[in-house]
């Protein structure tokens, strides 16, 4: 069993286990920036002292997933160092890209990323003025970002894949600034649909694989081509919320994709099987 614990800044709750591990883990949602619970305390019955916060749209903070201080993570790694010997990021896209950003950017005693629909790159965020500027900022500094082209939505809803895509081809310069150093990350685990519809996860995971191996670095990469963006973890329901959006896969190749990767998540964390 787990005790919850609510946190107030930012939003957020603590989930203690019984019998700690000694191990802590962030987890981050994505294009909704809400509290992944679900997660958060599957984690717990595991052993692991978790964390999950709101990261847009709370008390103080922006209405959307840009420019947001990746301090407001790091901080909460160095709240988990406090009360553990290691501390991992879980984050789904958007919230894997915070991760590997946190991780590789800030000196926050981060021992390991879980990236589930992972980004090689700082992206473009929308202001609620229209204006493009970075997911993050350090110091209050925008981190470097990829810009993202014009474009309209072939379908409804949208599958944004194409759109990533193209903004990626059109700016290669972009793309080698906002590269993230995923190299000063000591362990990396990431988790891919090759049917994600909304940005080429898999491909992205490739180039973090790739970076990380010019540097000697290995990395742990589980895949199923016909999963989408989210893969469901033995024991999570399927969660809705965030933009509307086609995120391709199915339930059962999800769900697939989920039960491959929770033994690596696992042992990332040095939990309990």
């Amino acid at each position: 069993m787990a005790r919850r614990i609510e946190l107030s800044t930012p939003v957020g709750v603590r989930w203690e286990p019984d019998d700690p591990l000694g191990v802590g883990a962030l987890v981050l949602a994505g294009s909704s920036g809400r509290v992944d619970e679900q997660r958060a305390r599957l984690l717990a019955d595991h052993g692991v002292l978790t964390e999950s916060i709101q990261w847009f749209g709370g008390p103080g903070q922006h209405d959307g997933p840009w420019e947001i201080p990746l301090e407001t993570f790091a901080d909460r790694a160095e709240a988990l160092a406090a009360d553990c010997d290691r501390v991992v990021l879980v984050g789904l896209s958007f919230g894997a890209e915070a991760a590997l950003a946190t991780a590789s950017l800030t000196d926050a005693p981060i021992d390991g990323v879980a990236a589930f629909a992972p980004s090689d790159v700082a992206w473009a965020g929308i202001t609620d003025d229209g204006r493009q500027t970075s997911h993050w900022t350090l110091g209050g500094v925008p981190v470097p970002f990829v810009r993202f082209v014009p474009w309209e939505p072939p379908t409804e809803p949208p599958a944004y894949r194409d759109l990533y895509a193209r903004s990626r081809a059109a700016a290669p310069d972009e793309v080698a600034a906002a590269s993230l150093p995923v190299e000063r990350i000591p362990e990396v685990l990431l988790v891919a649909g090759e049917d994600d519809q909304v940005w080429p996860a898999r491909e992205q995971a490739e180039e973090i694989v790739l970076r990380r191996a010019r540097h000697g670095c290995g990395t742990a990469l589980v895949a199923d081509p016909e999963a989408g963006h989210r893969a469901v973890l033995p024991g999570e329901e399927v969660t809705t919320g965030g933009v509307q959006m086609r995120r391709g896969g199915t339930d059962d190749a999800d769900r697939r994709l989920g039960s491959a990767a929770w033994p690596a998540l696992l042992d990332l964390v040095g939990a309990r099987r």
